[in-house]
């Protein structure tokens, strides 16, 4: 069974960095990190396969933010640097168990979830 929780949420001034950590447990091919701001939709911010380190952002986060895995601590992490106003969310860890249909920022291509850790940032 496939358990995450993550961590390292807060609160931070537009400009500032942030590191996210997910603890993982049980098989796991591929994980990424979503969020969900109030009234929007969640929508996947980066994606990272496990035993390649391929990885995938949206757009909106490209050159800022860097997913990583450390398979020996079975941990996911999201370095989150020059963080804007506008990347206020809950984030989530969320992972797969299979390639999937290979969409990797597609939120019904993750059957395990966390239970979320909130960003703010102020301007």
């Amino acid at each position: 069974q496939v358990q995450l929780m993550e961590s390292g949420g807060g609160s931070v001034q537009a400009g500032g960095s942030l590191r996210l950590s997910c603890s993982t447990s049980g098989y796991i091919y591929r994980m990424a990190w979503f969020r969900q701001a109030p009234g929007k939709e969640r929508e996947g911010v980066a994606a990272i396969y496990r035993f390649t380190g391929t990885a995938e952002y949206a757009d909106s986060v490209k050159g800022r933010f860097t997913i990583s895995i450390d398979n020996s601590q079975n941990a996911l992490y999201l370095q989150m640097n020059s963080l804007k106003p506008e990347d206020t969310a809950m984030y989530y860890c969320a992972a797969a168990t299979t390639a999937g249909r290979g969409w990797m920022l597609r939120l019904d291509e993750y059957k395990y979830w966390g239970q979320g850790t909130q960003v703010t940032v102020s301007s």
